[in-house]
């Protein structure tokens, strides 16, 4: 019985010490968090927001429905896209995945 309170850890010096260097490995956690996942996330979005307010008329673009188009009109929520002779569909502007030059090069691309 005597063996088992002498194993036992002692609450002295150590606590404060542990409990400093657990702040510190959250700490870490956190940084790499921030600048794994959250930047890279926020470039990409400020890029993708940047290429939507770039689109205009006569920009061929691809749809997150994978459909192939040319802008006729833009307005402040959605474009016209032409994707065929006389065939028109309004999309808002979410739906556009990515705008392509002309040569049929990707300007933009959002994963």
């Amino acid at each position: 019985m005597i063996q088992i309170f002498a194993m036992a850890p002692s609450q002295g010096a150590n606590g404060g010490g542990s409990m400093f260097s657990t702040l510190i490995m959250f700490a870490l956690i956190i940084l790499i968090f921030y600048f794994m996942i959250l930047r890279p996330q926020q470039k990409r979005q400020k890029e993708r927001e940047k290429m939507l307010t770039e689109i205009q008329k006569g920009d061929k673009v691809v749809t997150v429905g994978g459909i192939h188009g040319t802008i006729i009109s833009v307005d402040d929520k959605t474009f016209l896209v032409q994707i065929a002779d006389n065939v028109k569909v309004k999309v808002d502007r979410s739906a556009i995945s990515t705008v392509l030059k002309t040569s049929g090069d990707s300007i933009g691309k959002t994963n």
